[in-house]
């Protein structure tokens, strides 16, 4: 039995696991394992390195500031690891795993997720995993391996490239327009309820439409949910902000004031830099970069049947 014991990789995987989760329960399952074996191998790394990586309390396992040190290095072994695995694999081994993709809710459902029969259909080893929750994933803690963001990082081991502009307009149920009162000019927006983000659940500054609109706005309908607001915009509720690449689909909505107000946002990809080059990621990346590049019109032009309503001011179609 030796006297120095050393550690392994798979102590370091196990250490990552509840870094990045702070449950041993949930790390527990990533690993497929017990929640006592996560336990005892935490322990043994602690023992062996002499020193205390976790604070434990009733709420989980919380990192010290060696851990936090230390998380940097075994992600760095981590990622060494995996080019590793990609460069001794072979053939279509190469394209073999699971990649977690971060978007926001409408990139994510109303456009990559249509593409996805064609990505699987040229790289059928590769499995997805789509995250939407309304939050910037980390991607240092490997929360996901690339994420779509309306933002770029504005610091950190990242390799970031804006992926398209994208432009929005104010757009209404035809029902609805036809009932309520005339849009004319700006200020008759004020006699209309909005839809919107809830405001302090925005999680981008780019998602902060309504004072752009209007400084005087106030919502009377928010949700976190795009799809939440679109379904009301159709129901009737009001007015919202919506991309044209979500509200293109939709024949049942017009644009209001669409030579008045029209917004223009961003999308930028984003993966940490150890992970930029291995196959997988990379096979992600570019599928996305050429799916944006060939549905352009769908991100900057306007639907061509979208009219302006009657008692908007014009009859002019929007382009």
């Amino acid at each position: 039995m030796s006297t120095n014991p050393s550690f392994t990789w798979d102590d370091l995987q196990y250490f990552l696991a509840v870094a990045r989760t702070g449950q041993l329960s949930t790390a527990a399952r990533h690993l497929r394992t017990s929640h006592a074996t996560v336990s005892r191998r935490i322990d043994r790394l602690e023992f062996v390195l002499k020193v205390k990586l976790f604070e434990r309390n009733p709420r989980g396992y919380v990192l010290t500031t060696v851990g936090q040190r230390f998380v940097e290095t075994a992600e760095k072994i981590e990622a060494e690891t995996d080019r590793l695995q990609a460069d001794v694999a072979a053939g279509a081994m190469i394209q073999r795993g699971v990649i977690r993709l971060s978007a926001p809710e409408g990139f994510a459902n109303f456009f990559f997720s249509q593409q996805m029969g064609a990505f699987f259909e040229h790289h059928p080893n590769i499995s997805l995993e789509l995250v939407t929750i309304q939050q910037i994933m980390s991607l240092s803690r490997k929360e996901a391996d690339i994420a779509v963001t309306l933002d770029p990082p504005k610091a950190g081991p990242y390799r970031t490239e804006k992926i398209t502009d994208y432009t929005l307009n104010v757009y209404a149920s035809r029902d609805y327009l036809a009932q309520a009162g005339p849009i004319r000019e700006r200020d008759d927006l004020l006699a209309h309820p909005f839809i919107g983000y809830i405001q302090d659940m925005i999680f981008a500054p780019g998602l902060d439409y309504l004072g752009d609109v209007h400084p005087g706005i106030k919502p009377q309908f928010q949700s976190s949910s795009i799809f939440a607001q679109l379904t009301a915009t159709k129901n009737g509720l009001g007015l919202c902000v919506l991309p044209h690449f979500i509200a293109r689909r939709q024949p049942d909505l017009q644009i209001v004031l669409p030579h008045e107000i029209t917004l223009t946002r961003n999308y930028w990809l984003a993966c940490h830099r150890d992970l930029s080059n291995v196959p997988r990621v990379r096979s992600v990346s570019d599928f996305i970069y050429a799916a944006v590049r060939a549905s352009q019109d769908a991100f900057l032009r306007p639907p061509s049947t979208a009219e302006t309503a009657p008692g908007t001011g014009t009859s002019r179609r929007a382009t």
